[in-house]
């Protein structure tokens, strides 16, 4: 099947909403978006993982019914993302012992050398999610981007490896399953952020990716064209919330209303004078709150989030080589001069990024937004991926496509498993506890 006429479901689960997005690659190599859903995540997850599976398959089965609705599409497969506290990352060094130096190494060889990394003994409980090529060395010979067509003897490779919890993948691909959905693959979210945002020119040059979340803050430090440095602050846009709500005794919902319509990331920017009324629970009066005194409250947490997110650029070793700065994304980027205030603690140059250089047509308007970032680069990832393995996987199927299928046409409406994430259902590990 042509690669523009492959659907591909991108499936973003999040701590305050699960998002959906389905795309079509053009024939520019731009993804039209067919459909969109989105629906608050009911409380279950936190901190980016999955804590209730009943309220999360809900949140799921409503957001992909918007985006089949909107698309004309059946949608049975998607490319979900991850988060979390759990994920973490590490520098490893493979080697290959080449039997005859004089021939010329092949992709095959690098592919198997890669493959081997995903054997490597790790924390109990954990599983590799990604394995990133760095640089590779032959015969003592570093800075070789790629090997093919050379030869030696000892072929070498730095890799950054990222890794998650089991238990965390499996609740995921649960939630997806319950609610009649099968994973394509797994992608660590920043990475799929990334792809949203970043240009090839932009990774290159060396810059910073911050996704913003409900309950993380992820960052992905890219140089040289290849993924860096990656982490996970736990912490994000809810727990602001819950500082407005505790600073001013107001509800969770008042205080997430009172962030996003009035909040700011600089108090120096308000209007030292203006006041907001919320409305008193249960009959009791309704309490004033100066914008000045609530942006004070936000300040304070992002300021401690971003200096979290400094000391992690520095202990990555790259901050130096971060040339172009850092891009901020995620529901979280959309608070008010956060941009500056970013700039302020790191002293690298912000801005904000929307994933709109990768669009097409269809639905382009409605997901020019830092908060799609995530379901966007997983689309993206999806087509990479399907182009890499040289299979059929894809996300879904025209409704009328679905019709002639079944009166004789040939279309393969499900695709071939191919990701590493299959192997963490194989284990029937008891999940009951997170319902």
């Amino acid at each position: 099947m042509s690669e523009i006429n492959k659907l591909m479901v991108g499936l973003d689960i999040g701590t305050t909403k699960v998002c959906v997005i389905v795309g079509q690659k053009n024939e520019n190599g731009k993804i039209n978006v067919l459909g969109i859903g989105k629906a608050p995540s009911l409380g279950g997850v936190m901190r980016g993982e999955v804590t209730n599976i009943t309220k999360t398959v809900d949140a799921i089965k409503i957001a992909v019914q918007q985006a089949a609705n909107l698309s004309n599409v059946e949608i049975n497969t998607v490319h979900v993302g991850i988060a979390g506290e759990h994920i973490r990352s590490f520098q490893h060094s493979g080697v290959k012992i080449r039997e005859n130096s004089e021939t010329e190494i092949m992709a095959h060889e690098l592919e198997a050398l890669e493959k081997e990394q995903h054997r490597l003994s790790i924390e109990p409980g954990s599983q590799i999610l990604h394995v990133l090529p760095q640089e590779y060395r032959i015969d003592g010979r570093h800075g070789i981007k790629d090997p093919i067509g050379m030869t030696g003897t000892k072929l070498e490779c730095n890799y950054h490896i990222i890794t998650g919890r089991v238990t965390a993948a499996k609740t995921i691909a649960k939630c997806v399953e319950n609610a009649g959905l099968q994973v394509a693959d797994v992608v660590v979210e920043p990475i799929a952020s990334a792809c949203a945002v970043l240009s090839e020119e932009e990774m290159q040059s060396g810059i910073a990716i911050l996704d913003i979340g409900g309950g993380t803050s992820d960052l992905a430090i890219f140089h040289d064209g290849k993924i860096r440095h990656t982490a996970v602050i736990p912490f994000g846009g809810e727990i602001i919330t819950a500082d407005i709500a505790e600073a001013f005794q107001i509800m969770e919902k008042q205080a997430e209303l009172l962030k996003v319509k009035f909040g700011y990331a600089l108090p120096e920017a308000t209007k030292s004078n203006e006041i907001v009324v919320v409305p008193g629970i249960g009959n009791r009066r309704p309490k004033e709150i100066s914008t000045r005194n609530l942006a004070n409250v936000i300040h304070a947490r992002i300021k401690e989030i971003v200096e979290m997110v400094n000391d992690e650029i520095m202990v990555s070793g790259y901050k130096n080589k971060l040339n172009l700065g850092i891009v901020l994304t995620g529901g979280g980027a959309q608070l008010k001069y956060i941009d500056q205030l970013v700039e302020y603690v790191t002293g690298f140059e912000v801005k904000l990024g929307f994933p709109d250089q990768h669009l097409g047509k269809g639905l382009v308007d409605e997901v020019k937004s830092p908060m799609f970032a995530t379901g966007i680069g997983l689309v993206i990832k999806g087509f990479e991926g399907d182009r890499e393995a040289g299979n059929n996987v894809k996300g879904g199927v025209k409704k009328e496509q679905k019709d002639k299928a079944k009166n004789g046409g040939i279309l393969s409406i499900f695709g071939n498993f191919t990701g590493g994430f299959k192997n963490w259902l194989d284990d029937d590990q008891n999940l009951n506890d997170f319902k």
